[in-house]
């Protein structure tokens, strides 16, 4: 039997804005730097996904494109804010509907500018999963600021996921 292989949520680390390629990349470029930086955290369930088991495949960005979830490509390249649109996305779609995602993109970017939401985005996932894997509390978030309070919530829905997924 094959030993069971953990996350390492301690090192967990999803690329900030200023990390993302300053240049567009083509489809298989883009493929590559997500499958690769999600991987330690995110599994596939080998049932579900028959595309190598990677966590975003060119089927499924063409299916976000299609359903006006992410922007086309120009000139079939794909910029940084797609590329940090993509990182949400293959993170929240663990647990939620496209709709729902885009729905969640679209309140997230009305009062911020997409750098300041996605860096804020990737530091509150990691420390929502850290907080979960050392059984600890999360940040405390005031309550009446709606879209904080929605925001932690759905991290800790991911994070929850990736904890149970982890066990299992």
């Amino acid at each position: 039997m094959a030993k069971k292989q953990t996350i390492s949520y301690k090192n967990l680390h999803i690329p900030r804005w200023n990390e993302l390629p300053n240049v567009d990349l083509y489809m298989d470029q883009i493929l590559t730097f997500i499958n690769s930086s999600l991987s330690e955290c995110i599994k596939v369930n080998r049932d579900e996904e028959k595309e190598n088991n990677l966590i975003l495949t060119k089927t499924m960005i063409n299916n976000y494109v299609k359903n006006n979830i992410l922007e086309a490509p120009i000139k079939k390249k794909y910029s940084k804010t797609q590329c940090a649109k993509l990182f949400v996305i293959c993170i929240l779609k663990q647990v939620f509907s496209m709709n729902e995602i885009s729905s969640l993109i679209n309140i997230a970017l009305e009062s911020a500018d997409i750098e300041y939401a996605y860096n804020s985005f990737c530091s509150l996932f990691e420390e929502a999963v850290i907080s979960i894997f050392e059984k600890k509390e999360f940040s405390e978030v005031d309550a009446s600021n709606e879209k904080r309070y929605l925001l932690k919530s759905v991290l800790l829905a991911c994070g929850h996921k990736i904890y149970v997924q982890n066990l299992i």
